[in-house]
């Protein structure tokens, strides 16, 4: 059921989540690029790729690049985008089941995935399987607040605006989850990101129908809101994201 959520939200959302502020702001696409680091020769996948913006922007630094997404309009939308790129290939494909051998990539990369994921863990243990011992797995999304109200404040609006929202986790959920997939945190970055609010609300598919009721719950937000505010026409998120190395074998570089 929440597969059938899943794709129904992104094929709504596919042209214009390619376009959006939250998919390309340079602050976090480079920076994301920048953290992978991958190094030409290198085989990378890019899980629930979406509309391929990230693998987009990994390709030019890698040898190849692989998107997989549940979506087939996100994979359409991905292959035309990156016509002109001719190591970056897109296919309809569940993340968090792939066909893939054991350590058949040198990295992989989800981002904006993991609050779409009812068990977030399946994903981590995923890429971890299929990238190289000595690899990398880099994970990006955005934080959820660790006071339970202003957390369930949150929630309440992105799955109101988002049917296939299904939770933001803290930010030790998420180092745990690399830990219990058995990787090794190497580096982190947690900074603001502010992204239009009118934008951000009409690209979900649930807005239309909330509108009342989102607009009394943004009205009142609770006071340990931090993670995750609203106020003049922004909404403003906290982006964390992080390179996790598989250990076993030689890094890169």
């Amino acid at each position: 059921m929440h597969d059938e959520s899943l794709v129904g939200e992104f094929s709504h959302q596919a042209e214009s989540f390619n376009r959006s502020q939250a998919a390309n702001a340079p602050e976090t696409l480079a920076a994301l690029v920048d953290l992978a680091d991958p190094r030409p020769g290198e085989r990378w996948l890019e899980a629930a790729c979406g509309p391929g913006v990230v693998a987009r922007a990994l390709a030019p630094r890698a040898g190849s690049v692989h998107g997989v997404d549940l979506t087939p309009a996100m994979v359409e939308l991905a292959r035309r985008e990156a016509s002109g790129l001719e190591n970056a290939t897109f296919s309809v494909g569940d993340a968090t089941a792939l066909p893939d051998p054991d350590g058949a990539y040198d990295g992989a990369i989800a981002r904006f995935t993991l609050h779409h994921v009812p068990v977030p863990a399946r994903l981590v243990e995923e890429l971890a399987r299929v990238v190289r011992p000595g690899g990398a797995v880099v994970l990006a999304d955005h934080l959820l607040d660790e006071d339970p109200e202003a957390a369930a404040w949150s929630a309440e609006i992105e799955r109101l605006r988002d049917p296939s929202h299904w939770a933001s986790l803290p930010l030790e959920r998420l180092r745990a989850l690399g830990a219990d997939a058995g990787l090794e945190l190497e580096r982190e970055e947690v900074s603001p990101l502010a992204l239009d609010l009118g934008d951000w609300l009409e690209r979900g598919s649930g807005t239309a129908a909330a509108r009342a009721l989102l607009a009394r719950l943004m009205a009142a937000p609770p006071a340990g809101a931090r993670r995750f505010t609203i106020g003049d026409g922004t909404v403003l998120m906290t982006w964390w994201a992080a390179r996790f190395r598989r250990p076993g074998g030689p890094s890169p570089g």
